[in-house]
């Protein structure tokens, strides 16, 4: 690979000129210019990322740290990020880490030494205090995506809200009984709960968790819950994959889905419409997130002085298809 004393040689000007020019110096003669990007061009210069860095340059590389790149989810959001970094000419180093700490604090490491100008994260645990002591620590400017992390600049979806959503439209499909599968911590289920609470005095007697990804232990809790409450339920999974995964339980115990059992995913990942039945799920503003969260971090890259907190809920959209259509199903029978 070309260097830039060997494009000083080749187009007869001195090294330092040509690094002014490479590093956008208007001030140089347009010839000279032009001459030099004509010669790095068309040998193929790459600019030595690490090199500009350390000598304090923009490195134009933006770490992206998310909890699980084979959620479709996550793979959606990464493209938006993707396309809307591109056009300021930034680039993505993106690292998976598996809702695992420790893989997290290794990435922190990694990004820092990397010398990324900004930092996209979704947090393992954005509630923690060590989490927010390693962020301050960095010293990258950073924005938390999907998540509220208090003290972060945070772009992230109301789940609350997108819970109120699907407890309201269980309940008006007429479903007596519910299950709620995944992490009760997230604000998803909170919004659910508050809901149903609000409609139905008798709801805590009804509900049953299920917070296991273990797909036996899954099928005993729903015998227990069905032997106990056999009309229909109206079950809210935590994501699309564990909606995925409840949907073929259910299948194989004889269950049918919408009927005796409605099911709603979150994240409206593009399975959904192809799944027998069509799965009903929660959609995020995947691309307006992804747009945001870049708008902030690339403000704060050129403004490191400005330390106010941006806070960014948007508003998610319940998709109905027929999953969870019971009384579509009750009217057609």
């Amino acid at each position: 690979m070309i260097t830039m004393t060997e494009i000083a040689r080749l187009t007869g000007v001195s090294q330092p000129t040509v690094s002014r020019v490479l590093n956008g110096n208007q001030a140089v003669n347009l010839e000279i210019r032009e001459r030099v990007m004509a010669c790095a061009k068309a040998h193929g210069y790459q600019p030595n990322v690490m090199a500009q860095s350390l000598a304090g340059s923009k490195t134009h590389l933006i770490g992206v740290i998310l909890t699980d790149i084979s959620n479709a989810f996550f793979a959606d959001l990464v493209k938006y990020l993707e396309q809307e970094a591109r056009k300021s000419g930034y680039s993505l180093i993106l690292f998976n880490t598996n809702y695992d700490l420790s893989h997290e604090q290794e990435y922190l490491e990694v990004v820092q030494r990397y010398r990324v100008d900004g930092l996209i994260v979704v947090p393992v645990q954005e509630r923690a205090s060590e989490w927010k002591n390693r962020i301050q620590h960095l010293n990258i400017p950073t924005v938390v995506i999907t998540r509220q992390a208090k003290g972060v600049d945070s772009v992230y979806v109301d789940h609350q809200e997108a819970g109120v959503q699907v407890g309201r439209h269980l309940y008006e499909e007429g479903y007596e009984n519910y299950i709620f599968f995944g992490n009760t911590d997230d604000a998803k289920y909170c919004g659910f709960v508050r809901l149903l609470e609000e409609r139905d005095s008798d709801f805590q007697e009804k509900l049953t968790i299920i917070n296991t990804k273990d797909s036996k232990t899954i099928e005993k809790e729903l015998k227990i819950h069905f032997e106990q409450h056999p009309e229909g339920t109206g079950i809210f999974a935590y994501n699309d994959r564990r909606a995925l995964q409840m949907m073929g339980i259910l299948n194989g115990m004889g269950i049918e889905v919408p009927g005796r059992a409605g099911l709603v995913g979150f994240d409206n990942t593009y399975m959904c419409e192809y799944l027998y039945p069509p799965l009903s799920s929660v959609s995020q503003p995947n691309e307006a997130m992804a747009v945001k969260a870049v708008e902030l971090l690339l403000h704060k890259i050129e403004h490191p002085e400005d330390i106010h907190v941006e806070d960014w809920p948007m508003r998610a959209k319940l998709i109905p298809r027929e999953s969870s259509l019971f009384r579509k199903k009750a009217a057609a029978d």
